[in-house]
């Protein structure tokens, strides 16, 4: 399908607000072909979509390949959704180094949820060596008092 400039927006626009309205069947049909074409905001919405089994079966491969595609654009809610993904084990195999990396590019955004998690995991040292300096950085850069967290 080819687009106009407007017909892409219009219906990058409706998708989204689709989306918001949780009417997903709808989401998907303006959203898909925006996806294929590399728009990260529809495909970072698709992966939400096929993760969740919204309006649709779950399909962990297909959120994986959507969420991947919209963060690697530098999307740092896909970003971020790729991290959790890769920290929990869920759409993809657990790989605490690869989330690391991604909540690492989405709080670099400023995605404060990737910089909690950040903080989270140098705290507890899941699947990375406990890091107190940069637990305590990532808790400062998120809003947080360390010494809430007793650093």
């Amino acid at each position: 399908m080819s687009y106009t400039d407007d017909q892409y927006g219009m219906d990058l626009a409706s998708g989204i607000a689709a989306f918001e309205a949780k009417e997903f069947k709808r989401a998907m049909q303006l959203l898909s072909p925006l996806a294929e074409l590399g728009d990260a905001d529809a495909q970072f919405r698709l992966a939400v979509m096929y993760q969740n089994g919204l309006g649709l079966v779950p399909n962990p491969h297909a959120a994986l390949h959507w969420m991947t595609a919209a963060a690697r654009q530098a999307h740092g809610m896909a970003q971020h959704g790729l991290g959790f993904m890769y920290a929990y084990g869920e759409c993809a195999e657990l790989d605490v180094a690869a989330a690391v990396s991604w909540f690492e590019q989405a709080a670099e955004q400023g995605m404060i949820g990737s910089m909690a998690a950040l903080a989270q995991l140098y705290h507890a040292g899941q699947g990375v060596p406990v890091d107190l300096e940069r637990a305590r950085h990532w808790y400062l850069q998120a809003g947080f008092d360390p010494l809430e967290f007793d650093l």
